[in-house]
Order: structure tokens, then C-alpha cells, then sequence
């Protein structure tokens, strides 16, 4: 398979929660029927790859990654015949299909937890990790902090304590044990023969994790994410592994594999240093926060690649930041208590932290998806969504699609209180006001706006196989680009601030070509390098040279 045949390293993903898109039989709750009414819409956006949140059976505690059954489709959202025809009307389209893959834990409802929980002699006892004494290290390592209160959790029937990196009904399983290992790879396999093109792993670190009691956390077991990859290659060649993994850079590109070669384990994983620095930029209005961590990103291996986002499915994670970083975000986005969640994030949409600013939204989204890697677009974001701040948690940002201004945003016929979670009715971003038919209407919306920009994406494959570099040029609030590949070259302005700007762009080594426009805010006059106009959070696309043979 060549660079260009790589289809994840020029995509755009698309992730939704099956649940909250659409609804089919009238009981409020989004299921497979409803997607697949929905496919037209998603390959006219230009999307290519639909990344499903959590479809397997579950009490639905934790946004479905408490799994009951990994070989299954709850049942509120369809079947496994439903599911054959999601995967036949999406090859019908080009779309593939990505599923969350929850390998760290299970639900405590699961039918091995519970033979567990029943008899130590039970086959799945070690299928967990246990302590018989209270672990030292019980009220350390929460993911959630200020909602999790332990790690370790004692079980009266099984007489024991149990592990859990998460919540306490999501016991972890126990990596090390090989009947484990086999039974994640039969996962996989499974629904690799369904069609699945790919796999994101929820919460990779913890997957690798040798967890012990009073153990150090950063003893890790590689082996188990190479010996996932050489499962999935060898019945699959073109599926891909996308891990979640916010970790330092020193430590992401053991998840790719070798450094020097090919990635062996993982062939994407989210760039979430990229994403804080971008929050950081976006918040400040300068470009000198992404300028530096786009100089910083790892150089990865052959085939790898990194997914970027805005906003995802959870909090915007800013751990990573220095404490008074941190807070400049916080303030700009998230200056409310309700708006911030576990003490390092923010749990609102992109356009509720620009404040509903069409030229800042359109900006920031531009400046993501030219960013190295492969974009990810949360649902709902290409027409401007905001958040429910009165539901708990990640829930905010996890209501219904809005795709009308009728009763339930059109997402249901079901009775408001039998909805899986309320549709946004109050305020500037209710659905009356922010929806899909409206913005369809309206050829300066936000979505038309977002079609015509992932479109002209699809001809800069420069930008998910080249080589990126930064020009340096002032003033500070504009942050300046360019990608490099076989097939062309590109360079790319944005402005993070609300002032205008002229741009003496440094002397490029293509000039001797004449420099296209392809994508900008608005049509600026006769293009010249040397004096280029940028409007207040504008941007603009300038392609610079362009082979025309196939590499």
C-alpha cells in the first residue's frame, strides 16, 4: 500500500454517539435505523470515516463504556442485522465505519465479572485484578477527580478488592493474563469480519498498564497494542488502530512502535498537546503557543499519524498546560464553575466558547484542519452547537442533533421526557435557532461553510502526507504554515486576532510558479506574497505549486 493509498492519512472522521443522532421507532433514544436515514447527509458534508461512540450492550452508566457484551449491539439501538446494513449502505457511499474498542474495563453487569464475583475458582477470576488487603494506593491515579473517589474498590461477594482506573462499576481487566490478551484480539476479529475499518482504543495507556497493588503506574506492556496490530493486519491490511493516549511526547511514540521505521502498534493517535496549544492560542488571539508545539510534535514514524480535534466527546483537557496556562484558558472558555469539570478541563462546545462568533468559529475550524494530521469533527459542531450545562458531567456537550426547528429538534417524535437526553430549547443555540435545515437554506451558513471547506480539503492531500513547517512572520497574532509532499506544496494564514493584518511572507522556494488561491474568508485582491492582506480572524489558503502526476 503506497502513502496515497493510505486512506486515513487524508480523511476527515466524524464522531457521534449513535444515541443522540437519530431516532427511528418514536422512544427517544437514536439507533442504527436512524443513522442509516442520515448517510446522505454525512457524505454530502465530506466526511469519510464515521466514528461510532460505544454501540455494544450496556446499563449506559458511562456513555456506554461500561460494556456488557463486546460481541453484540444494545438492543435500544438496533441489531447485528442493523448494523450489516449500516456497513452496506456506508460502502455504497465510500464511508468506512470506526468503532470505540474498550479494552481497560468492562461494565460490573458483565457476565465475567460476575463469575468473577461468584466463585475464585471461576475461570474469569484473573480476568481482573484483585488484592486480597486494601491496595496503599486506593485514593490515587483517579481519572475523574472530584466525581471518583477511589481506584480500588472492595467487593463483598467476591471477598476482595478490585481495580478500576475509571468509575467503580468498570472493573479493570487484567492485561497481563494471556486469556485476556486472546480474547481482545478475538474482539477485534470479529468485527473486522463485519466490515469495521477501524478501531479507536478508549483510554490506551491504562491498556497497558501492569496494575499491581502499590505498583507504579508507568510500568507498561507494549507488546499487548503490537500484538493487537499484527491480529488485525494480518485478516485486514488496511484497518487502523486510533488510540487515546494523553501522554507526554516522550512517551507517544511508543504507542506508534518503532521510531525509526514503520509504526508496528498504532498507526494514529489523537495529537492532544497540539489541541491545548491550540486552545492556548485561540484564547490569547496569538499564534506563539501552537507555533511552538507545531516546531515540538514528534516526527513519527513511517505510516503513522496524528488525528487532531477541537472539541471531542469528553472535556477539553488542558492537564497537560502549565497551572497559569491553564487558567488563561479557563478564563477565556470557561470562566464558570458549571463550565469547568474535573479541575483541568472544560465541558462546553467550540462555538459557546467563542461566544457564537461566525468569523472566530470558521477560523478556528480552518486552522485545525490544516494542522498535520487527519481532523476530527465532532457532531454537531459543523452547524454550531452548544451545550447543556444543567446535565452532569460530559453529558453537556452529548444532546440530541438538531436537525430542524420542530418539536425535539427533529431528532425524535418520542415525548420531551422520554428523550435519551433533552434537546437544547432555550437561549441563542436552541435548535429553533441553530439546526441543519435552516443552515441548509442559507448559503452563508455555517454549514455550507463546512462543506465547501472539508471539499476543498480533499484536494490538499499535502496537508495529511506532507511534511509542515513554520514560517515566522509578524505580527504575532497570525500564525503561518506550509506543507510539503509529491504532489504539491501549500501555505496557509490565519489570524487569531480580531485585527486586520499585511503579511510580507518570506521568500518561498516555489515562487517560481504563480500562487493560487484556494480557500480564504473572502476574496482578497490581487495575490502578491510580498503584501498579503489578512482581515481580523481571517484566513487563507495559497497553494504554491502542484504536480499533476500521481505519486
Amino acid at each position: 500500500m503506497t502513502v496515497a493509498e493510505r486512506w486515513y492519512r487524508n480523511g476527515v472522521i466524524y464522531n457521534f454517539d449513535v444515541r443522540a443522532f437519530q431516532d427511528s421507532n418514536g422512544d427517544g433514544v437514536g439507533d442504527l435505523r436512524g443513522l442509516i436515514s442520515r448517510i446522505d447527509y454525512l457524505g454530502r458534508l465530506g466526511v469519510t470515516t464515521l466514528w461510532l461512540s460505544p454501540v455494544h450492550p450496556s446499563p449506559w452508566r458511562d456513555g456506554g463504556y461500561d460494556v456488557t457484551d463486546h460481541y453484540n449491539i444494545d438492543p435500544a439501538l438496533g441489531s447485528l442485522g442493523d448494523f450489516a446494513e449500516l456497513m452496506n449502505v456506508a460502502d455504497e457511499r465510500g464511508l468506512r465505519i470506526m468503532l470505540d474498542l474498550v479494552l481497560n474495563h468492562t461494565s460490573d453487569e458483565h457476565p465475567w465479572f460476575r463469575s468473577a464475583c461468584s466463585d475464585p475458582r471461576s475461570q474469569y477470576r484473573d480476568w481482573y485484578v484483585w488484592s486480597e488487603q486494601e491496595p496503599p494506593d486506593r485514593s490515587e491515579g483517579m481519572v475523574f477527580p472530584g466525581v471518583q473517589k477511589t481506584t480500588w474498590t472492595y467487593s463483598d461477594r467476591a471477598g476482595a478488592w478490585y481495580h478500576h482506573r475509571f468509575y467503580d462499576f468498570q472493573p479493570d481487566l487484567n492485561i497481563a493474563n494471556p486469556d485476556v490478551r486472546e480474547e481482545l484480539a478475538k474482539i477485534v476479529s470479529f468485527w473486522e469480519r463485519l466490515g469495521v475499518s477501524g478501531f479507536r482504543i478508549d483510554a490506551a495507556p491504562f491498556v497497558i498498564e501492569r496494575t499491581e497493588p502499590g505498583g507504579d503506574p508507568e510500568n507498561r506492556d507494549y507488546s499487548v497494542l503490537t500484538e493487537l496490530r499484527e491480529r488485525m493486519s494480518w485478516r485486514r491490511g488496511d484497518a487502523v488502530f486510533l488510540a487515546e493516549a494523553n501522554v507526554p511526547n516522550d512517551d507517544l511514540i511508543r504507542f506508534f512502535g518503532n521510531a525509526d521505521g514503520a509504526a508496528n502498534r498504532l498507526q494514529m493517535l489523537f495529537a492532544f498537546r497540539l489541541n491545548e496549544a491550540l486552545m492556548l492560542s485561540l484564547a490569547r488571539q496569538d499564534s506563539g503557543a501552537v507555533a511552538e508545539a507545531l516546531v515540538k510534535l514528534p516526527r513519527l514514524p513511517r505510516h503513522g499519524q496524528w488525528a487532531t480535534f477541537l472539541r471531542n466527546h469528553d472535556e477539553v483537557d488542558l492537564s497537560q498546560l502549565l497551572e497559569c496556562e491553564r487558567e488563561e484558558v479557563l478564563t477565556a472558555f470557561g470562566p464558570e464553575r458549571r463550565h469547568q469539570l474535573y479541575g483541568r478541563g472544560i465541558r462546553r462546545r467550540l462555538a459557546t466558547m467563542l461566544g457564537g462568533s461566525q468569523r472566530r468559529l470558521r477560523m478556528a475550524n480552518s486552522l485545525q484542519f490544516t494542522m498535520p494530521g487527519t481532523p476530527v469533527l465532532r457532531y454537531g459542531d459543523e452547524i454550531g452547537m452548544g451545550e447543556d450545562l444543567r446535565l452532569p458531567e460530559r453529558d453537556a456537550i452529548r444532546t440530541p442533533m438538531q436537525w430542524s426547528a420542530t418539536t425535539n429538534a427533529g431528532f425524535s417524535t418520542a415525548a420531551a421526557h422520554d428523550l435519551v437526553r433533552p434537546v437544547i430549547s432555550d437561549g441563542s443555540f436552541s435548535y429553533e435557532r441553530i439546526n441543519v435545515t435552516d443552515q441548509r437554506r442559507d448559503p452563508d451558513s455555517l454549514l455550507v461553510w463546512f462543506e465547501r471547506m472539508l471539499h476543498t480539503r480533499h484536494e490538499c492531500g499535502e496537508i495529511g502526507i506532507g511534511d509542515h513547517q513554520l514560517i515566522r512572520v509578524e505580527p504575532s497574532h497570525v500564525f503561518v504554515h506550509r506543507a510539503d509532499a509529491p504532489r504539491g506544496s501549500i501555505v496557509f494564514l490565519h489570524n487569531l486576532g480580531d485585527r486586520p493584518a499585511r503579511i510580507n511572507l518570506p521568500l518561498q522556494p516555489d515562487e517560481t510558479t504563480e500562487p493560487v488561491e484556494v480557500f480564504s474568508d473572502r476574496e482578497y485582491p490581487d495575490l502578491d506574497l510580498r503584501d498579503l492582506e489578512l482581515d481580523g480572524f481571517g484566513y487563507r489558503w495559497i497553494r504554491l505549486r502542484r504536480s499533476h502526476l500521481r505519486h
